[in-house]
């Protein structure tokens, strides 16, 4: 209560009714704080104002300083132009996305593309800088990062190759382990506001996000989980917001059964995001990964057909495109009718459910 910007007045009065917080004293009525401090009206007032300020975590942001803020044009490319389209240029610089699918649909290996993209300068789709990564359960995936860079020439044909060589990316990576919570929240109100105040990095990763709610509650701890989850949230909200950063929130599912209206699902699965409706509600953009029953092969290399879908944004409509992950990276893979509907053509695609493989816009089917 000392540290309430009062007259001293106010605070003995409070101090004799043995209220020790701010919190304490929100929770009690203007007109029993009256009865129990013996101050006026205008000065319970004061001390309401006072101590709900004091309790708030960040200051209000109107939406016009959001829009002004945020540069519309401004995204951070995926490193694909296939699923670029989808996202309609990458991701957004400001709000919290949400990556979620089951093990092996290729979430992390996404968030490591976007964790050397983001490295690139702007005119090739990056922001110049470069990521922290918060693994919550796996190690971090070094010898992939290592591949990752090597063939970043093969990925990125768009970049010139003398730029390519000359970027540190590994050393542009910032990786934090976390084993629960509270380290959590230490890593995000810490150790990430001075990496991004210094300007060393542009994008938070964490993977996962689930695995520390399941881990640390029980069905019973529901309220405590949904404190702590909203707590999470607010802290990634104003991250983003601050330092214009895109956050990138690598999620799990669960089993589900399916409705006739599911506006906050895939498309087409049986499985949905962990975490449920609250945190659904803390997301701008949902995106969801899963793997199909189909192999693409390109050269001597195959890989199980994945699905990169939208299931909500603000921006975007609720759509889909397949996907593959090789050596180089995730790149996308267009059926013939969508490579049709790619080049604008009005022709159809074949009858079969064929596949070919698109390096960059300018390239056909490989």
């Amino acid at each position: 209560m000392d540290q309430l910007e009062l007259n001293p007045r106010i605070i003995a009065a409070v101090s004799r009714a043995h209220l020790k917080s701010a919190r304490e004293v929100l929770c009690v009525s203007g007109s029993d704080l009256q009865r129990v401090t013996g101050l006026s009206s205008s000065d319970v007032q004061q001390l309401l104002i006072a101590a709900a300020t004091s309790c708030r975590r960040h200051h209000p942001i109107a939406a016009l300083v959001l829009h002004r803020k945020f540069d519309a044009g401004l995204r951070l490319s995926v490193g694909c132009p296939v699923l670029n389209q989808l996202l309609r240029g990458g991701l957004l610089v400001g709000g919290v996305t949400e990556l979620s699918g089951e093990s092996g649909a290729g979430k992390t290996q996404l968030a490591l593309q976007l964790c050397l993209s983001v490295q690139y300068p702007t005119q090739y789709g990056g922001l110049h800088s470069g990521a922290v990564y918060i693994c919550t359960e796996d190690s971090f995936p070094i010898k992939r990062l290592q591949q990752l860079i090597t063939d970043q020439s093969l990925l990125r044909s768009d970049v010139p190759p003398s730029l390519i060589s000359s970027l540190q990316f590994s050393d542009r990576i910032y990786i934090e382990h976390v084993a629960d919570l509270d380290s959590l929240q230490v890593c995000l109100s810490r150790r990430v506001p001075l990496l991004l105040t210094r300007g060393l990095v542009r994008l938070l990763v964490v993977d996962s996000l689930a695995a520390l709610f399941r881990s640390e509650f029980q069905a019973a701890d529901w309220l405590e989980r949904s404190k702590q989850l909203l707590t999470f949230s607010s802290t990634l909200h104003h991250l983003s917001s601050r330092f214009t950063t895109p956050v990138l929130c690598i999620n799990q599912v669960t089993d589900f059964l399916s409705s006739s209206d599911d506006s906050l699902g895939p498309l087409s699965s049986s499985v949905s995001p962990a975490l449920g409706l609250l945190w659904a509600n803390q997301v701008m953009v949902r995106l969801m990964m899963r793997r199909l029953q189909v192999t693409v092969a390109q050269g001597d290399q195959s890989s199980v057909l994945r699905r990169l879908e939208v299931v909500f944004a603000p921006h975007l409509a609720r759509s889909g495109r397949d996907a593959a992950v090789w050596r180089e990276g995730v790149r996308g893979v267009m059926r013939e009718v969508e490579m049709s509907q790619w080049r604008g053509s009005e022709e159809g695609g074949g009858g079969g459910p064929h596949f070919c493989l698109t390096n960059k816009e300018t390239n056909g089917c490989k």
